[in-house]
């Protein structure tokens, strides 16, 4: 069943929101070579403790962190370590909070100079399909619709989007109806359509090369399974009637 909010519980989740965009500008400006991911952990524990909040991922199923650090090949999941960025590598910030009984999630990629042109590329593209596809989370439109606006510009610039891995309702559970893909699957219908007070974690994740997917042993890092570089933005946005409003917007 999705879950439609209050225009209060709407406010709740934009003050988590709100919390969580600071926690993802501070992780991102210690983003730099010779900075450890375990040191990001630490920054994100800060904030977020500071904010009033809850992790909502450490603990989640057993995932060990506040912060998922997913690095060049690995698209989400990756747990922080004691690993240390290096020059060019292509960073995925991907952190969750709980405030006030409400849930917000949200994700940023950060490419470390000196940056490969189709890295760049990439990144851009990513950004730009999470834009296009907030756009059309408006009341009376398809969940569908998201999708394809996602899927069309990520596959129009020749790259692929994740299909193992999707968006998500969000409100005081982490993951609620409905799913989200950033796909279109074939025979699947254009999906519910879009209402008041819907709340929506969108999050397109983009390979270079192949969309497939391996598990490392850890049985969290998800990576590409051919190697490509992957990148990972989402936000959190609620449907209104004059259109989307995103939650986690700084």
């Amino acid at each position: 069943m999705i879950v439609c909010k209050s225009a209060a519980e709407l406010e709740k989740m934009r003050a988590a929101g709100r919390a969580l965009a600071r926690v993802l500008e501070a992780v991102a400006t210690k983003v730099a070579p010779g900075v450890t991911t375990l040191e990001l952990e630490a920054v994100a524990e800060k904030e977020i403790a500071a904010a009033g909040a809850q992790p909502a991922f450490k603990g989640y199923r057993g995932y060990p962190c506040v912060l998922c650090t997913s690095v060049n090949e690995e698209i989400i999941h990756g747990i922080p370590s004691e690993r240390k960025l290096q020059r060019g590598d292509l960073v995925s910030i991907d952190v969750g909070v709980k405030l006030d009984g409400f849930y917000a999630d949200g994700a940023t990629t950060v490419a470390l100079q000196p940056v490969e042109p189709e890295t760049a590329r990439l990144v851009a593209v990513t950004r730009e399909a999470l834009a296009l596809g907030v756009a059309q989370a408006r009341a009376g439109g398809y969940l569908a619709d998201i999708s394809a606006a996602i899927q069309q510009h990520v596959e129009a610039a020749g790259f692929n989007v994740v299909r193992e891995f999707v968006g998500h309702g969000i409100g005081t559970a982490l993951h609620e109806e409905p799913t989200v893909p950033n796909y279109v699957a074939p025979g699947k219908g254009r999906g519910p359509r879009l209402a008041a007070g819907m709340v929506l974690a969108i999050e397109p994740m983009v390979t270079t090369g192949s969309p497939e997917v391996k598990i490392r042993p850890d049985r969290w890092t998800a990576v590409t399974a051919d190697g490509g570089i992957a990148a990972h933005f989402e936000h959190t946005v609620a449907v209104t009637e004059n259109g989307p409003w995103i939650l986690t917007q700084p």
